[in-house]
């Protein structure tokens, strides 16, 4: 038996980040998008709020609220502008949380805490040229020299790369594949230029350079040949965090056009007036209740130990197809004003396409999913 019910402390999280949201990110969404950049005064004030750190333990610099907490933050966020949701994403759930699972004490201690707190930002280089969705394909190879690992390779699509202080790097070595803690400044490592994209473009992104790189011995994230399993349980966490980014960024689309439809009149009354206008606003509350449930149950069961690379692939897939579905209703419902650029439909729009693609494609997340169903007869 799952209790939906948030507790009081994190009900007030929930005040709190809807408050920020709404006075001091939602004004500026737009500019954020316009100019392609989340101001650094914003994040610097988000990390002093403590959401970077949202799910961490408080030892290690966090602010202890664990999954289920984090997924409210990003819930709020996501309201409010799917670039800065998509910033901390990047920073906490993948970047972070690959150091804090899979790395010795000492590399938690070293880097942790200083992520948490927003001092440094953080993200996770995986992807490459050759290594999209087949993740273990990596051509990035790490070589030991006496105390040190020298790297070469590149990287692509590197939420925060541009502007990243500290890096979880995957890279094969003769024992397979391998994370690596890179922090920026290092010789031999370059991130390239911010990617111009059709969404989330405040979020920069960018492709890394390494040439022979080198990297302290002590800078490897758990130990050498185990940063596959690293890197898929870090996915399955951030694909929560995605999820609760999606559900806030459905509210906010379903409330935009209730109000719209009773305002808006055609044919001499409000078009909310309309089934077929009707039958969109229930098909938009049923995809945002069905997420809902489905992501603060297994964030639950994520801060409980229990194992949920299943139930979060099926998280993935359905609140990110929501997420596409319940933007292409608001822009049916808004009709000529929504793709309007003077109004945020048509930026929800753009933003929402992109989370059936990253932390792993629809189609990975089914793969996943049946290959599980396949093992256990059919047993959720």
């Amino acid at each position: 038996m799952f209790d939906f019910t948030l507790t009081e402390e994190l009900n007030m999280l929930r005040e709190m980040v809807r408050d920020f949201a709404n006075n001091e990110l939602k004004p500026i969404a737009a500019k954020i998008d316009e100019d392609e950049a989340i101001p650094m005064d914003t994040i610097r004030k988000i990390g002093e709020l403590g959401l970077l750190g949202a799910p961490f333990p408080i030892e290690y610099g966090g602010s202890g609220f664990g999954e289920v907490g984090y997924c409210v933050v990003q819930e709020e966020i996501g309201r409010a502008c799917l670039s800065t949701a998509t910033m901390i994403g990047a920073h906490t759930s993948i970047g972070t949380n690959a150091i804090y699972l899979g790395g010795n004490e000492d590399v938690k201690q070293r880097y942790v805490p200083q992520l948490a707190s927003g001092q440094k930002i953080g993200a996770f280089a995986l992807t490459e040229p050759t290594a999209g969705s087949d993740a273990f394909n990596l051509r990035t190879r790490a070589e030991q020299d006496g105390d040190y690992w020298i790297l070469n390779g590149e990287k692509l699509w590197i939420t925060n790369g541009p502007f990243a202080d500290i890096f979880s790097v995957f890279a094969r070595t003769k024992r397979g594949i391998t994370c690596f803690v890179v922090e920026k400044g290092t010789p031999g490592f370059t991130p390239g230029a911010p990617e111009k994209k059709m969404g989330i473009r405040g979020s920069k992104t960018s492709s890394l350079t390494f040439e022979n790189c080198r990297i302290p011995k002590e800078n490897i994230v758990g130990s050498d040949g185990r940063g596959f399993l690293i890197a898929m349980k870090t996915l399955d966490a951030g694909r929560l965090g995605l999820g609760a980014a999606c559900i806030g960024a459905c509210k906010e689309l379903l409330e935009m056009s209730t109000r719209y439809s009773k305002e808006r009149k055609q044919f001499d009354q409000p078009i909310a007036n309309f089934q077929a206008v009707q039958f969109m606003l229930a098909e938009m509350a049923e995809k945002i209740y069905t997420s809902e449930s489905i992501v603060y149950r297994t964030a639950k069961m994520y801060d409980d130990g229990g194992k949920i690379s299943k139930y979060s692939a099926l998280v993935k897939l359905h609140t990110s197809e929501a997420l596409d579905k319940c933007a292409d209703l608001a822009m049916q419902i808004y009709a000529g004003m929504g793709y309007s650029r003077e109004l945020p439909i048509e930026r929800f729009y753009r933003d929402s396409r992109i989370n059936r693609i990253f932390e792993g494609t629809t189609e990975v997340q089914k793969v996943v999913i049946a290959k599980d169903l396949l093992k256990s007869n059919g047993v959720l």
